[in-house]
């Protein structure tokens, strides 16, 4: 046989669940607090722009290649070499840097923007002084080895990265990491609500019985608390001999 919930069941789900739902929901975001301000540690962002000039080559060979293509390629071949060891190395001599050239190379982001010859080359870093002091000193030394390594010299710096002391840290972003423990917490909150009804076979209610034996109830015997009743009792009893007592004086007077 199918089982199906309808949205009343769902409603009334979530509502005997809520408490669970609640603590889960805060313990995502309180997380998300200690880890945002007392864990994560700021990163900032420098960034610089380096322009790709157009050679004598390519300016006398238009009429036989796709100039944009060329570019392009070209462009790619440069995000390349702005990472690789050959520049890096240089980079690490001259900035006296105590890191290895993967760590150096999992901060840097190099993109080409579209439409264009210049290429944006990014360091981010926990010290904003460092991650602007990295992006010049590497498009400075791609700008000089570039002509020894291609034989080609139609490389500039177009804008130079700045470091100020206003920077606002890229990461952590606290608004960002709240809403999705929030989300994360909710989701779990309601997964795990729905886990353990679904769980749970105990019937608690008739109409529980009712679902699970597939019959109609004809009636119900309600639970007697005996020490309830007993007290119920005693106190019958009590008024009975009150009653009893006072007929008694009645009879006498």
């Amino acid at each position: 046989m199918e089982e199906t919930i309808s949205l009343k069941e769902i409603g009334q789900i979530l509502k005997k669940r809520m408490k669970l739902i609640t603590v889960l929901t805060l313990s995502a975001l309180m997380l998300a607090v200690i880890f945002t301000f007392f864990i994560a540690t700021p990163q900032y962002q420098a960034s610089t722009q380096i322009l790709v000039n157009q050679t004598q080559q390519s300016e006398q060979d238009r009429s036989t290649i796709n100039v944009q293509t060329d570019d392009l390629e070209l462009i790619n071949t440069y995000n390349v070499i702005i990472t690789s060891p050959a520049i890096l190395d240089l980079v690490l001599e001259e900035t006296n840097l105590d890191t290895t050239v993967s760590n150096l190379q999992s901060k840097i982001t190099v993109a080409a923007e579209e439409q264009s010859q210049v290429v944006s080359l990014t360091v981010e870093d926990e010290n904003p002084q460092i991650a602007s002091e990295l992006a010049n000193t590497i498009a400075e030394v791609f700008e000089q080895e570039v002509p020894n390594i291609m034989n080609i010299d139609n490389v500039s710096i177009l804008s130079e990265a700045q470091a100020a002391d206003s920077m606002s840290p890229v990461s952590p972003q606290p608004s960002l990491n709240f809403a999705l423990a929030l989300a994360i917490g909710l989701i779990f909150g309601i997964m795990l609500a729905f886990l353990i009804e679904f769980l749970d076979q105990s019937l608690k209610t008739e109409q529980d019985l009712e679902k699970f034996l597939n019959l109609p109830i004809l009636g119900s015997v309600s639970i007697i608390n005996k020490e309830l009743d007993n007290e119920k009792q005693a106190n019958s009893n009590l008024v009975n001999k009150k009653t009893d007592s006072n007929k008694k004086t009645r009879k006498t007077s």
